[in-house]
């Protein structure tokens, strides 16, 4: 009896133990180079699994290389490995520029801030907020939506949250020229739209949302950067036969 108590409490204990749990974490690096105010830095707010074994290591793994792919910018690979290396090698590639081209006036930014967008039993969402600058005309701004199984912690691909992807992508696409106010019977880019090869697609960024499944087209993928980012709410009514799950 006492063996079977015993097993019962490891299990419920293990079972504890991978429930999905995240706390924020906040990473800064400022330089002290010629500066006094506003000097260049990096910031960064993640949500970071904690005491979920297998799952949360994978989740934090696919988190962190989104980001490093966020801030890396250089020729060479970022050989970063944690958050603080990544923070402290941003700092640096600027105070490098800096001491190679001590005359030319710019500034470095990064704040990067996740949250947690949605979570149920088949899906975890988490949504990645960033701007950059690291010289030019303006910076850049824009949203990176994470999938996952929280079950295996595994990333899930866009095209396998429908049963027919071919068969969304021609419902979504009626509905973003509803919205914006493109004939069916002319191209999607004969009001200005920047699709590449003039032909509608699915957005890269795919949020679930309390309401439905949100498309989010950052600047510059569909669109002017003037014009800013695109999006496109389909409630979960409309999406519910197209949906694997949710």
């Amino acid at each position: 009896m006492k063996y079977f108590i015993s097993t019962i409490l490891l299990l419920l204990f293990i079972s504890c133990s991978k429930e999905l749990n995240f706390e924020n974490q906040s990473f800064e690096k400022t330089t002290n180079i010629d500066c006094i105010e506003k000097c260049p830095s990096i910031q960064l707010n993640i949500p970071i699994a904690k005491n979920s074994g297998n799952i949360g290591d994978s989740i934090n793994n696919t988190v962190f290389f989104s980001i490093k792919s966020i801030v890396d910018f250089g020729d060479k690979p970022n050989t970063s490995e944690n958050y603080e290396q990544l923070t402290t090698s941003f700092i640096q590639a600027y105070e490098k520029l800096k001491r190679d081209f001590p005359k030319d006036h710019f500034g470095w930014e990064a704040n990067i801030e996740g949250k947690i967008k949605y979570q149920s039993e088949n899906i975890l969402n988490i949504e990645i907020s960033h701007y950059t600058f690291t010289g030019g005309a303006h910076g850049y701004t824009g949203l990176r939506s994470l999938l996952f199984d929280p079950k295996t912690g595994k990333e899930i691909a866009n095209e396998k949250l429908f049963k027919n992807w071919n068969l969304f992508e021609a419902f979504a696409e009626a509905k973003f020229r509803t919205k914006f106010k493109i004939p069916r019977d002319q191209s999607i880019n004969s009001t200005g739209m920047l699709f590449e090869n003039d032909v509608f697609h699915i957005a890269q960024n795919i949020f679930f949302t309390k309401k439905g499944i949100l498309l989010h087209y950052n600047s510059y993928e569909i669109a002017p950067y003037v014009d800013g980012p695109r999006d496109l709410l389909l409630k979960y009514e409309e999406v519910d036969n197209y949906l694997i799950t949710k």
